[in-house]
């Protein structure tokens, strides 16, 4: 594994100072914009249907290549998050009132689609006694109801980031319960494949990342996206530094010698990048 590049530290503590750090992005992290068919087709689903997607509201660089591929994540509960994290695009502030027909819609657009394997996250809703669970619920069931032979991938809970930098990255998150929900998850029903993700070039060192691994392994989760950091805009955290192909590479042996079953690392993986490929076959799984 190569050898982790010294980084400074930043926060918002009057002790740590922020790290310049060049602009321009490196070739490695330059796509084509968004255009095509399939991407005119899916935005027309998308806006008719009146929904949301992580892909828009997070300014997700593979939006293109996904969408033109007829892949994409919905995002559900609306598109305002209670929360106010460092890293994240997606609006924030004081969310309306719940969408009950939400469900059904995101069942009609999956059909209309044509997915195999679809892939549904949320905003934060904080102000709900259970969080929007039951529309989550709603919407599962709905897709199922529709399309029983479709997969439903539902994206919870990413670590995101090595424990040390919570305070500026997930300021309302907590690194325990994040694994502890994993873990959860995975004792409830032992047929499903727990997933998690963690971004880089926030200011972690490498030999913290590797931590993070063996963490969620120990609380066995299966399935690990590692992919870069971009910042949204001027308002949100800074790149520390852009992390190369090959510390990626490193990264990604470093994970299956950990025993993930899969593993998606590179500078443009997201969460729901190559989704449905990173499942593994239930029937090799015993």
């Amino acid at each position: 594994m190569a050898e982790p590049v010294p980084l400074k530290f930043y926060g918002r503590s009057k002790r740590n100072a922020v790290v310049p750090i060049d602009t321009r992005r490196p070739d490695w992290l330059r796509v084509r914009l968004p255009g095509g068919p399939n991407y005119s087709e899916l935005k027309e689903i998308m806006r008719g249907l009146n929904l949301h997607t992580v892909c828009e509201e997070a300014r997700c660089p593979n939006i293109g290549e996904c969408w033109e591929a007829r892949t994409g994540t919905f995002m559900i509960l609306g598109d305002t998050c209670t929360r106010a994290c460092g890293f994240c695009a997606v609006k924030t502030g004081r969310p309306t009132t719940l969408d009950l027909g939400e469900p059904a819609r995101v069942a009609e657009a999956i059909e209309r689609m044509g997915l195999k394997h679809a892939v549904i996250t949320s905003v934060n809703r904080d102000e709900l006694e259970d969080g929007g669970a039951s529309i989550f619920a709603a919407t599962i069931q709905q897709v199922r109801r529709r399309l029983p032979e479709c997969g439903v991938e539902v994206l919870i809970h990413n670590v995101e980031t090595v424990p040390r930098l919570y305070p500026q990255v997930r300021p309302k998150g907590r690194y325990p319960r994040s694994l502890e929900l994993l873990q959860r998850a995975k004792r409830m029903d032992a047929t499903v494949f727990t997933k998690s993700g963690i971004m880089l070039g926030l200011g972690e060192d490498l030999d913290e990342v590797v931590q993070v691994f063996r963490d969620l392994r120990a609380h066995d989760v299966e399935i690990l996206t590692v992919g870069q950091y971009l910042r949204p805009s001027p308002n949100h955290l800074p790149i520390a530094r852009y992390v190369t192909p090959a510390e990626f590479a490193d990264l990604k042996g470093e994970a299956l010698t950990l025993g993930f079953r899969h593993v998606e690392s590179g500078p443009l993986v997201r969460s729901s990048y190559h989704a449905a490929s990173q499942v593994p076959d239930r029937a090799a799984a015993g």
